[in-house]
């Protein structure tokens, strides 16, 4: 699963002849992408990421940087870069449409179904059939660490989630730990992914530390870049 030390990819993906994908560490910076020698003219996209369900469906270039969570394109050479700390980076491929998508899957987005409503962008702006989509989850704050409160709780709960994806914490009234990264595969499954298309790095990024974590280390923790792009 592992390449080199900088990122990690994801075997299934890493087999599609047309397709580049990662899920870097703290030490995979964006300057590196310029030295890999086999995306030669690739361009970054990068989202001003605001804890939203705005999704921006790439036509062309942008040429400035957009405010989202999410993105998807099917033209080449264009690295769709998310930018995490904990959350949950997903990324997307319809392999035989050849469509793409990078997604920023924070507490807020989730509750607001943010992965869910890519798949349907997915399927109604370029017609993707869930049956051809793989996703991949990266490296992410774990469901033993991830600690919330009942407003949390409580509106997962209003959106439809089960209350199944909340653990009470013996002796802390009201708190309970968070499994944010079954949130968004509950999401696939519901749009129609089958399990066998859907790929977890089953990595916690506060336990972990080649991997940034805000709630670890807060203003020092930096940002970890995943990103997938198309080569033709």
């Amino acid at each position: 699963m592992t390449r080199g030390r900088e990122f990690i990819t994801i075997p299934a993906l890493e087999r599609i002849p047309f397709l580049h994908h990662g899920f870097g560490t703290s030490s995979w910076k964006e300057k590196d992408f310029k030295r890999m020698e086999e995306w030669p003219g690739y361009r970054l996209v990068h989202l001003k990421q605001v804890h939203s369900d705005v999704i921006h469906i790439i036509l062309d270039f942008p040429n400035a940087t957009l405010r989202g969570d999410a993105l998807i394109t099917a033209l080449p050479r264009l690295v769709l870069i998310i930018k995490t700390a904990d959350c949950v980076p997903v990324l997307l491929v319809d392999k035989k449409k050849r469509i793409i998508a990078a997604v920023h899957c924070g507490w807020k987005g989730t509750r607001l179904r943010l992965l869910e409503n890519v798949v349907s962008a997915m399927e109604m702006r370029f017609g993707s059939l869930p049956a051809d989509i793989l996703a991949a989850l990266g490296p992410s704050i774990g469901a033993s660490c991830y600690e919330v409160g009942e407003e949390v709780r409580r509106a997962f709960r209003a959106n439809g989630f089960p209350d199944a994806l909340f653990r009470p914490i013996p002796g802390r009234p009201l708190k309970y730990l968070f499994d944010l990264r079954e949130a968004n595969r509950l999401q696939l499954r519901h749009q129609g992914l089958r399990d066998g298309n859907i790929f977890s790095v089953d990595i916690c990024s506060h336990c972990d530390p080649r991997f940034p974590s805000y709630r670890r280390d807060r203003a020092n923790s930096g940002r970890m870049l995943s990103f997938i792009a198309l080569s033709r």
